[in-house]
C-alpha cells in the first residue's frame, strides 16, 4: 500500500484483520482517525498506521471497570420468545419489551433509534446472533432485553449468512460509554460457545435462559 493512500472502510478492516463492523463503530465514536466524504467513511493509511502503533506501544493501561454483574442486568421479564421472520418485527418486539423497564423514559425514541442504527449497519455478529444497541439521553441506566426466536430471521444480513435466532438488545445512557462497550463485549465473548447457543435455542422458559447466561446451568 502507498503510505498516503486513502482507504475504504472495507480495506481498513481487511488491513487490520478485524470486522467491518468494528471499524465502523470506531469511526462513528471518533476512536480511529477517519473522515466522511458524503456518506462514506475514508481513512488515510499513514494515520491508521500511526494509530495502530500508538495502540500497540502504549504503556498506559485502560482504566479498570468493575466486572459486569450479569445477574443484575438480566430480568426474567425481559427474556422473551418470539416468532418473527423479519428483523424489523423482531426489533420492534424487543424494543417494546425493553421499554417496559423503568430505565427507559422514551419508548418511541428507543424504537426509532434502534431501527435507525440497524439501517446504518447490521448488528448481526454471526453464529445466529444479533446485538442491537443504542445509547440515549432518555435512558437512565443500562438495560438488556433478550429474544429467543423460534424461527429464522432471514434479513439481518450477517457476515456469515447464518439466520439470526438470538437477539440481545442493549440500551444505555449517554454517559455509559465504557460500561456499554464492556457489556457488548461480554455477550460477544460468552456467546462464542456453541454449546451455550444451542442450549439457549432449546430453552423453554425465561428462567432457563437466565440460568444459562448466569452460569447456573448449561
Amino acid at each position: 500500500m502507498v503510505e498516503d493512500e486513502i482507504l475504504t472502510l472495507e480495506e481498513v478492516a481487511k488491513y487490520l484483520r478485524v470486522s467491518e463492523r468494528t471499524i465502523y463503530d470506531c469511526a462513528q465514536k471518533g476512536e480511529i482517525p477517519a473522515g466522511k466524504i458524503r456518506t462514506a467513511w475514508r481513512f488515510k493509511k499513514s494515520e491508521i498506521d500511526k494509530w495502530v502503533n500508538d495502540k500497540l506501544t502504549s504503556t498506559n493501561l485502560s482504566p479498570q471497570i468493575h466486572p459486569i454483574d450479569i445477574q443484575s442486568l438480566l430480568s426474567l421479564h425481559r427474556i422473551i420468545f418470539i416468532n418473527h421472520s423479519s428483523k424489523r418485527d423482531a426489533l420492534l418486539t424487543l424494543a417494546e419489551n425493553i421499554s417496559a423497564a423503568p430505565q427507559i423514559k422514551n419508548s418511541q425514541e428507543l424504537s426509532t433509534e434502534i431501527l435507525k442504527r440497524e439501517e446504518l449497519m447490521s448488528t448481526a455478529i454471526g453464529r445466529g446472533i444479533a446485538i442491537p444497541h443504542v445509547r440515549l439521553s432518555s435512558v437512565t441506566d443500562l438495560v438488556v432485553s433478550i429474544g429467543i426466536s423460534r424461527t429464522d430471521i432471514i434479513d439481518f444480513n450477517p457476515l456469515d449468512d447464518e439466520p439470526v435466532r438470538l437477539i440481545f438488545m442493549i440500551a444505555a445512557a449517554q454517559n455509559q460509554h465504557a460500561y456499554y462497550l464492556q457489556t457488548l463485549s461480554w455477550f460477544s465473548t460468552r456467546l462464542k460457545s456453541k454449546q451455550l447457543r444451542d442450549s439457549l435455542l432449546k430453552a423453554e422458559t425465561p428462567q432457563q435462559v437466565y440460568d444459562m447466561l448466569t452460569g447456573k446451568s448449561v
